[in-house]
This record gives C-alpha cells, sequence and structure tokens, in this order.
C-alpha cells in the first residue's frame, strides 16, 4: 500500500489535515502524521491534533507522497524548516509525489519547486511568485506537484490524491461512503 507523509505545524488548517489524513486512512493508505516537534500540535481555530511521530522520526523513510496542509500560521512554519524544504527537494529529485493546500503551496515554491509549473493556493498566497502559471482551478496537477485552492477544496483535494495513489475505484469507493451529493 501507499505510504503518506502529513508534516504538522502549529497554526496548520485542521479543516485541511483531518480532511486529509481521515480520507486517506478510509482508502486505506498507510499515512504518518509527523509533528515539527514533540508533542501536541494546535491548529489555526485551537483544535489540538496529535501526531503519531516528530519529523525527526522518519526523515529517512520513504514515503510516494508527502502532503502539507495549509493554514498561513503552519505554512509559515513548514516554509521555515529546513528539514521539510530538503524532503520536499529529494521527494522531487526522486520523482514522488509533493502536494500543498492553500496557503502551504508557498513552501513549494519557497523550494524552487513551482517553477516555470502550473498551480493553484489560496488567493494571494502565489501572487508574487514569478515563473508560476497561477491557476483559479480547485485542484491542480502538475507531474508530481499537486497543488489546492484552499478550506473548501480539501474533499476534492484527498480525493484526488487518493486517485492518483490508489485508481479511481478506490476514489469512488471513498467517495460513495461519504453520501456526497
Amino acid at each position: 500500500m501507499a505510504t503518506v507523509l502529513v508534516p504538522l505545524a502549529h497554526g496548520c488548517e485542521e479543516l485541511e489535515a483531518v480532511t486529509l489524513i481521515d480520507l486517506f486512512r478510509r482508502a486505506g493508505l498507510t499515512v504518518t502524521v509527523a509533528g515539527l516537534e514533540a508533542g501536541p500540535v494546535t491548529a489555526s481555530r485551537g483544535v489540538v491534533l496529535l501526531p503519531d511521530v516528530t519529523l525527526d522520526d522518519v526523515l529517512d523513510q520513504d514515503f510516494d507522497m508527502v502532503v502539507l496542509p495549509g493554514g498561513l500560521g503552519g505554512a509559515q512554519r513548514l516554509e521555515a524548516d529546513r528539514r521539510i524544504t530538503a524532503l520536499l527537494r529529494r521527494m522531487a529529485e526522486q520523482g514522488r509525489y509533493v502536494a500543498a493546500i492553500c496557503a502551504a503551496p508557498k513552501v513549494l515554491a519557497s523550494a524552487g519547486l513551482l517553477d516555470d509549473r502550473e498551480a493553484t493556493a489560496y488567493p494571494g498566497i502565489l501572487d508574487d511568485r514569478a515563473g508560476i502559471r497561477l491557476s483559479g482551478a480547485a485542484v491542480v496537477r502538475d507531474g508530481t506537484f499537486i497543488t489546492s485552492r484552499g478550506p473548501g477544496t480539501a474533499l476534492d483535494f484527498a480525493l484526488s490524491l487518493i486517485e492518483i495513489l490508489c485508481g479511481r475505484a478506490q476514489r469512488d469507493t471513498v467517495e460513495a461512503a461519504l453520501q456526497r451529493p
């Protein structure tokens, strides 16, 4: 089964983080939730999330995909963390999937991974980044890079990532159980 790393930082967007983790686990993916530091993570609206491990515990492991939840505070902390930058660049060099939603595409941009690529993000987050072809779509895939707009697109984003890793049938199974209209 495919493996996914979801790094969490204080100030992350809880709706995005929980939606991603929950739907990935419903799909049967092996999901590792890693805090930048030990202990609980307080998300942007005060929800407390408990990571499985610290980032240092899993930096030497291989993952099929790394997915960054947004939330401006969380994205800023991810962007400032050199371990995250190194991990994202290593994933890209290995041709593995890198995904980010809301404010988190700025982390990819800062790592130089969105140059000459199409991407989307929360409005205003990537506006000043030259070399990125901005899209208003809910989810954008450019090669092994997948980005999404924000909390309102979290379900579509998670389902798109499930489809990439598990195929259309598994995505459809997960989506049907959600009872979306």
